[in-house]
């Protein structure tokens, strides 16, 4: 997710770091005045400026760590990770080197079984470069941790390097080892697992973004503020408590987070107090799980939520069993073939199945797809859960267009409702489109049949709405800042088959033109939905028969004349044939008011379709 999907987690706070400013290099010497002034008194004093400057960065370096900002550590380490998947490739791409390609075909496989069929070979080099540059680091921040030596698939991963290291991929080592100690003077004195956390997701968002733009970009990788992570932890316990006489903490009440992230989601649980500190060990071993398909994110959340829960508990270091590498959406469409070097993985994904699951949390991708054919990111089909959705939300949807049933985060939905079967909770902050969108009304139709209560807290912030409107539509900031222009909700379903009431549809704006600090504020003082009944209270909605929620449609708007009707073509109407005209799906470079420009943008198109299919063609 990412995640990134954080598919997705908490936005590393930015601080001033006055030890990383440049101070500029002096041109002028002590003694010697700046032009303008030709007063020299003491010019037996003079020297160069350059030469403090020199020794008081050597000082300052030594106290506050390397003078580079991390954006520029960032633009280092991707070209680093660009060579280690050129060479990476050279070396799996020589049928000279017969152990070296057995051993990284294997591996691929296996990644395919515990991931997803459509993962590329060069997906999977950039993952074994993410975990060679990656690996040094964690055993900086966490020494006292054994977390190479104890996650399946770190060790997978190590030992297809180890037959690949004999090429001597350490070639830059020199660029990677003052990065690594600048991690290090970074973690000096920072003893509290929530601090070490911080620069692990400022590490994941710098080195991310500048070195994998287009999984972030497939993915919709955006991170969740913790004011939102926080809301919805009290929000499930308390419905747990007022539903089902539970609590996050009762045994037996197994919880996932299906896209985890970097874990912020279990880690701010565990630090919450909602489970005790006698129920941890039982809780962390057995009936909280997590799963992630980014490998690097997957690395730092399990991370995170080793060192938190050792923080809380102490003792002997104990593993998180309860993580997996993992596609979730894939993971329910086939069983495992091959458990050669993940077996753990294997095994973990194997037992999660056999679960049941009672709550669902966490921050689903939001993706509907590639903007550009040229992007190669398209996302993928789950046969299973896509004939599940067709059923359901496509089945009872009077839209023409139906492609946004099908975006990640919609889903997370169908997925969630079907994996909590007849009891459950599911909590998610999510593009909030479907609430009162066209596309989505077959989607509101199954949420208010399938689930007993429904409670949406609209967070809003859809910036395309702000800029169609002049600003009228008053949608305010967007709670993720820039990584989303996307308007936000976060939604609590509940399905308790011994709930009186059926299908109550609960809902709260946040209110008008509001800046994300005003609604982080504003969620952080609600604390949970209670606090939301106990304050403002909720409005009680109830759909019309068309499945609106919100701006429910007038119904006299049906006795007009309809322009056009593609499902009744029966129906009277003032058009029957349907077209979409003239399309070239390339209208960039076929359409231009000059003759001449057009012209010359088609031979331009042509040139480069050619090129691109040379190019294709010689790598065959």
């Amino acid at each position: 997710m990412i995640a990134i999907t954080d598919k997705a987690q908490p936005k590393a706070r930015k601080t001033k770091d006055t030890c990383n400013k440049d101070a500029g290099e002096g041109s002028h010497t002590i003694g010697t005045p700046p032009p303008g002034n030709q007063s020299n008194p003491q010019g037996d004093l003079a020297f160069e400026v350059g030469e403090i400057e020199r020794a008081l960065y050597a000082k300052v370096v030594q106290k506050c760590g390397n003078r580079n900002h991390w954006e520029d550590w960032a633009n280092d380490i991707a070209k680093i990770a660009d060579t280690h998947i050129t060479r990476i490739t050279t070396i799996v791409n020589n049928p000279e080197n017969k152990k070296e390609v057995a051993a990284f075909k294997a591996f691929a496989e296996e990644l395919r079984d515990d991931l997803n069929d459509s993962i590329t070979d060069d997906e999977v080099i950039e993952m074994l470069a993410q975990h060679l540059i990656t690996k040094p680091v964690f055993d900086a921040l966490f020494k006292e941790y054994s977390f190479a030596g104890n996650n399946p698939v770190s060790q997978a991963m190590q030992q297809v390097l180890e037959i690949l290291q004999e090429h001597h991929l350490d070639k830059e080592a020199d660029t990677l080892e003052k990065f690594y100690a600048s991690v290090q003077m970074r973690a000096e004195g920072i003893d509290s697992a929530e601090g070490k956390q911080k620069i692990v997701v400022e590490l994941y968002d710098k080195f991310f973004r500048n070195a994998f733009p287009q999984m972030t970009e497939r993915l919709g990788i955006v991170y969740t503020p913790v004011e939102v992570v926080d809301f919805i932890i009290h929000s499930v316990n308390d419905v747990l408590k007022s539903e089902f006489n539970q609590t996050l903490g009762s045994e037996g009440v197994h919880i996932i987070d299906p896209f985890t992230g970097t874990g912020t989601f279990i880690t701010r649980m565990l630090q919450s107090g909602l489970i005790s500190k006698e129920q941890l060990p039982h809780k962390y071993k057995n009936e909280i799980h997590a799963n992630e398909i980014v490998l690097l994110a997957y690395y730092i959340a399990a991370i995170n939520i080793e060192a938190v829960y050792h923080s809380l508990v102490g003792g002997d270091y104990k593993p998180f069993e309860g993580i997996c590498l993992t596609d979730t959406f894939q993971l329910y469409e086939k069983d495992d073939l091959i458990s050669d070097l993940m077996v753990d993985n294997s095994a973990r994904r194997t037992r999660q199945k056999n679960l049941d699951i009672r709550v669902i949390i966490g921050n689903p991708p939001y993706s509907a797809g590639q903007k550009s054919e040229n992007d190669n990111a398209k996302n993928i089909t789950y046969l299973s859960l896509d004939e599940s959705i067709r059923r359901t939300y496509a089945k009872y949807s009077k839209a023409a267009l139906q492609k946004n049933l099908y975006d990640s985060y919609i889903r997370a939905i169908r997925w969630g409702s079907d994996r909590i079967g007849k009891s459950g909770v599911i909590t998610y902050v999510s593009g909030s489109a479907w609430i009162e969108r066209s596309f989505a009304d077959g989607l509101r139709k199954c949420l208010k049949d399938e689930f007993t209560n429904l409670y949406i807290f609209h967070l809003r912030g859809d910036i395309r709405k702000n800029m169609l409107s002049n600003g009228r539509a008053k949608e305010g900031e967007n709670i993720f800042g820039s990584g989303s222009m996307t308007g936000i909700a976060i939604s609590v379903f509940v399905k308790n088959p011994e709930s009186i009431a059926s299908g109550k549809i609960y809902y709260n704006d946040i209110g008008d033109d509001l800046t994300e600090q005003q609604k982080l504020e504003k969620i952080s003082k609600f604390g949970s939905i209670e606090g939301i009944t106990s304050s403002e209270g909720w409005q009680v909605i109830t759909p019309d028969k068309h499945n609106d929620w919100l701006n429910q449609r007038d119904e006299s708007f049906e006795d007009y004349l309809v322009i056009g009707d593609k499902k009744n073509k029966s129906a009277i109407s003032i058009f029957h044939n349907y077209s979409l005209g003239v399309v070239t799906n390339r209208d960039a470079w076929c359409y231009n008011f000059s003759v001449e420009n057009l012209s010359f943008n088609l031979k331009n198109l042509i040139d480069f379709y050619s090129e691109q299919t040379g190019e294709y063609q010689a790598a065959l």
